[in-house]
């Protein structure tokens, strides 16, 4: 007689495609949506350069900067607010809008400190660009990601390189004139690249700047010397050896939202 424990089972009169028919579909996640602080600026706000941070060096050079305002966030519902602090801080899973204080001209950024899905890039880069806020110029601050370099990219060296909408790049003036384009054959993706897709489409003119390597005071030293000699000359950057020391153990988060999973 066959042992009912130890009897390896029939198999299943249903095709896993069937099996799933009887799962309830899950929830819609909602919208990411701006919420601006009180009192709420006119909308649309129309600065003359939105900078958006979403590499890590550029994201501590602006945490670093004193002469700023926060005026809204991006909300991203799938991005838990748990383990947030209650004032602005690097380490903070966020998306915050400043003002840029000591400029002379009307200067946004944006620092994207939460990771940002590939499904949600488009509508994040739509919320931020051509509908509350119309900027006259974007620069994007992303890094070069290993895996879509063709060539080496030794830890130990620098690199910086561009790609621009046809109305930057036509224009009488551009923003980061003396960094070289991004080699062909190269890949640009994610966030960064839907932002330049977005300039383009909404004839914005547009600079995405990524450097390498992602993380390190090497990295953070070529940015800042970027943005004092090309975009913000008048602007305070520096930053201490301590906070150098500090941000060269600063690693990425992986997406860990629940919604994803």
């Amino acid at each position: 007689m066959e042992d009912v424990l130890t009897e390896i089972p029939p198999p299943s009169r249903f095709f896993q495609e069937d099996l799933n028919n009887f799962t309830p579909p899950s929830l819609p996640i909602p919208s990411p949506f701006l919420l601006f602080s009180n009192p709420k600026p006119d909308v649309p706000l129309r600065p003359s350069l939105l900078i958006i941070a979403i590499s890590s060096p550029s994201l501590f050079i602006f945490n670093h900067i004193s002469s700023k305002t926060l005026i809204g966030s991006l909300i991203l519902p799938e991005i838990p607010f748990s383990g947030n602090s209650i004032e602005p801080s690097v380490g903070d899973k966020s998306c915050n809008i400043y003002s840029v204080n000591d400029a002379d001209d009307r200067i946004l950024f944006v620092s994207v400190q939460c990771p940002v899905s590939a499904e949600r890039s488009h509508i994040v880069a739509k919320l931020l660009i051509g509908e509350q806020i119309i900027p006259e110029r974007v620069l994007i601050l992303d890094s070069i990601k290993r895996l879509n370099f063709r060539g080496k990219l030794s830890p130990d060296e620098t690199y910086a390189f561009k790609l621009e909408t046809s109305s930057e790049r036509n224009g009488n003036f551009t923003l980061l004139k003396d960094v070289d384009y991004f080699p062909s054959g190269s890949m640009i993706d994610g966030l960064g690249a839907a932002l330049l897709c977005r300039c383009q489409l909404k004839n914005v003119k547009g600079t995405l700047c990524v450097s390498w390597p992602e993380y390190g005071g090497s990295a953070m030293s070529l940015v800042k010397s970027l943005l004092h000699r090309n975009v913000l000359p008048g602007l305070d950057l520096s930053i201490d050896g301590d906070q150098y020391s500090r941000f060269s153990q600063i690693k990425s988060h992986p997406f860990d939202s629940e919604l994803y999973t």
